[in-house]
């Protein structure tokens, strides 16, 4: 199955394994919503994170892959810290506090934190393009989040506020300390070993995790195991698969399709109708992706006299397809 895949145009596997990330983090609201009631948000993050490593492990072994370069270890530990424990940690918790669309709308914050963070730590470039799509992708999570809320029956809380915005905080600078890192190692290194240093962070958690363990429904440790495998052990290889080949900030903005797809899955596995509210917002979602993603071409957008001078690097677009390493 490898040759294959390699002969693909690097164009395609990118987009394959954007596409990939984003639908299988979708998925993880709906197991995480099962997952939760059985679990405490530190159990829960430890679990997901102990399967995942098994997978990783297992991984890098088969791919015979070793330490990572000494380049990529600020990157690793930074990444595994606050995204892969913090963020996990502070979603689980914020989620029990907050109304589902309220979390929905505070964590789509991290996608601008992290363009913003890209422009200022990594030098990417802001394009009109990519700033107007995330702003069509963001008024949709506001009205998929307001759609969803609960409105004034108590369950917003100022901590889960809080918590939620400090999960889209941690998200938004993991992926910034990946980017430096992927330079020196493999998409698969960068990510097993960011994932350990999670776990190892998720530790104290371990009494919990055993305690609530025979407790819990079948269901609900299923779900945590798919967690593992899924959403984090391949799903994260195949975002650093991506984010080694594109802008961080470019690659947040695809980021904005997962509330419309946690809608679709929500309708099709849990049987939550969603109201016509719900489903704009889903749609506006898509928009401002597809509207960050557009990209013209350069004679459409190039001056006809800059078509035919032979004077490179004279338009917006083609600064834009400059590679940018880091």
């Amino acid at each position: 199955m490898t040759l294959p895949l390699r002969s693909l145009p690097p164009s395609v596997l990118t987009v394959a394994a954007v596409s990939f990330t984003v639908c299988a983090w979708a998925s993880a609201f709906v197991s995480i919503r099962s997952a939760g009631d059985a679990y405490s948000p530190g159990a829960l993050a430890l679990g997901r994170l102990l399967a995942a490593s098994v997978v990783l492990a297992a991984l890098l072994l088969i791919r015979r892959q070793g330490l990572p370069p000494r380049g990529a270890r600020r990157g690793i530990l930074i990444s595994g810290l606050v995204w892969f424990c913090g963020y996990t940690v502070a979603l689980n918790w914020g989620e029990r506090l907050v109304d589902a669309g309220t979390a929905a709308l505070l964590v789509n914050t991290g996608p601008i934190l992290m363009a913003l963070l890209a422009a200022r730590l990594l030098g990417e470039a802001l394009p009109p393009r990519l700033l107007a799509g995330m702003a069509v992708s963001f008024v949709g999570a506001v009205v998929v989040g307001l759609s969803m809320s609960s409105g004034g029956d108590g369950s917003t809380s100022v901590l889960g506020v809080v918590l939620c915005l400090l999960a889209a905080v941690a998200y938004a600078s993991g992926v910034i300390a990946q980017k430096p890192a992927l330079s020196f190692g493999t998409p698969l290194q960068i990510t097993a070993y960011s994932c350990l240093t999670g776990t190892a962070a998720c530790l104290p958690f371990a009494g919990q995790l055993f305690e609530e363990l025979p407790r819990a429904p079948v269901s609900a440790t299923l779900n945590m195991v798919y967690l593992g495998v899924v959403p984090t052990a391949l799903a994260f290889t195949t975002w650093t698969y991506a984010l080694a080949r594109m802008p961080a900030g470019k690659l947040g903005a695809t980021t904005y399709a997962v509330p419309a797809i946690v809608v679709l899955l929500s309708w099709a596995l849990l049987g939550e109708v969603p109201a016509w509210l719900t489903l704009l917002g889903g749609v506006l979602c898509l928009a401002g992706v597809a509207v960050s993603r557009h990209r013209p071409s350069a004679a459409a957008d190039a001056p006809a006299g800059a078509q035919t001078s032979g004077t490179p690097g004279t338009s917006e677009t083609a600064k834009d397809h400059v590679p940018r390493t880091v």
